[in-house]
């Protein structure tokens, strides 16, 4: 992933397009900012917004030509896919209800996804477009970020290396305070369609930042869950979607696990930890505090492992970009997972395999996760009963 000494040209970037992200929009310049960092991608072409007018004015300020510039996202697939020139991948930003019909559209043309997550709004349509993705042949990518970060990375190679021996317990937790108050009756655009269940889906604090946690879980424990039991709140008054969620949860092969994630927790921003515990030890990360990760070995002191100290693994260091002691962290994490897809759209484009090492969540992932916010509200409604996971990702 590193800067330095990059071979990459103008003529090998990768050309992309997006849907949503115009002016106001915060995931939007995120993912431009991401796709930029390593110099593999060039906004060409997007819908920006709903309407011409209004994507046509985040085009010119974002430097994309006005015939690039589309009203709607059918146009735009149509069109790309028949330019010389078109795009090669779509970044969609939109929010969640809009997931499914867009990808759809450029899926079935051929043309690489990219998407925020989750996957869909339902279950119903994440499931179709999981059998789009299948039969498209084009690559779908979704961005889980924190998977993108270099101790993260770290912590996957360490349990898969048995470093902690068989894992027995993994707790998440992902908590923040923006939504304590009633801020989506203020107009404020965010808070507006991000509880309300027409756009975000049945989830509220489970889909927006639980279906994060649970990736994260997953991601670095390696374990597949099998059940679990839910108890969801809406603690403002009046709010349609969940606000704050309690999960326990059942791994095959015997290992437990605990997920909380809040939206009405005051004194948290953006408060992701993960810990895993195994036989033979112990990791603990925390998003806000990144470039660090807690290993403890049974029996011996705890250990600070830093990205580029004594102790760091080739698999973050291969997603590191600077020297140790500056900082890495959300854009970067946001930028690994768009120079992952790089990796495999450029392997795709030349007809070779993808580069070993190389990940990235995708369709499967992003079903999982819908798939786990629907059985939390499950659960919950239930009066906190336990559900089979595995009834809810069937295809």
């Amino acid at each position: 992933m590193a800067i330095e000494g990059s071979t990459t040209t103008a003529s090998r970037r990768i050309r992309l397009g997006m849907v949503g992200g115009g002016r106001d929009a915060f995931i939007g310049g995120v993912h431009r900012i991401a796709s930029r960092i390593d110099d593999r991608y060039e906004l060409v072409a997007g819908a920006f917004s709903s309407t011409p007018e209004k994507s046509k004015a985040s085009a010119a300020d974002l430097g994309v030509a006005a015939d690039r510039a589309y009203g709607d996202y059918v146009e735009m697939a149509k069109r790309e896919a028949r330019l010389k020139n078109g795009i090669e991948a779509v970044a969609i930003v939109t929010p969640n209800h809009m997931h499914f019909p867009v990808a759809r559209e450029f899926l079935k043309r051929g043309i690489h996804v990219i998407c925020d997550k989750p996957l869909t709004s339902t279950l119903a349509d994440a499931r179709k477009l999981a059998k789009a993705a299948e039969t498209s042949g084009a690559l779908f990518v979704l961005t889980h970020n924190y998977t993108g970060y270099p101790m993260i990375r770290q912590a996957r190679a360490m349990v898969e290396s048995g470093e902690l021996g068989p894992i027995r317990l993994v707790q998440v937790e992902y908590a923040q305070d923006w939504l304590t108050e009633n801020l989506e009756k203020t107009g404020q655009k965010q808070a507006g369609w991000r509880t309300d269940p027409a756009r975000s889906g049945v989830g509220g604090s489970t889909g927006d930042i639980g279906t994060h946690a649970f990736n994260l879980a997953s991601f670095v424990s390696g374990l597949e869950l099998e059940e679990l039991c839910a108890d969801l709140d809406s603690f403002v008054e009046g709010r349609k979607v969940d606000d704050n969620g309690h999960v326990l949860m059942r791994f095959a092969g015997g290992a437990k696990g605990m997920l909380w994630c809040s939206q009405v927790a005051p004194g948290n921003e953006n408060a992701l930890k993960l810990r895993v515990y195994g036989e033979k030890g112990g990791i603990e990360w925390a998003q806000e505090d990144p470039n660090y990760l807690w290993y403890t070995p049974l029996g011996q002191p705890k250990r600070l492992l830093t990205r580029n100290g004594a102790g760091a693994t080739a698999a973050g260091q291969r997603v590191s970009r600077i020297p140790g002691g500056h900082p890495e962290g959300y854009l970067e994490g946001f930028a690994t997972i768009y120079s992952e897809a790089a990796e495999a759209i450029v392997a795709r484009r030349d007809g070779k395999p993808v580069p070993e090492g190389v990940t990235f969540p995708g369709i499967a992932e992003g079903l999982a996760g819908v798939a786990f916010v629907t059985a939390c509200v499950d659960s919950s409604r239930r009066g906190g009963t336990w559900v089979k996971f595995g009834t809810y990702t069937k295809r």
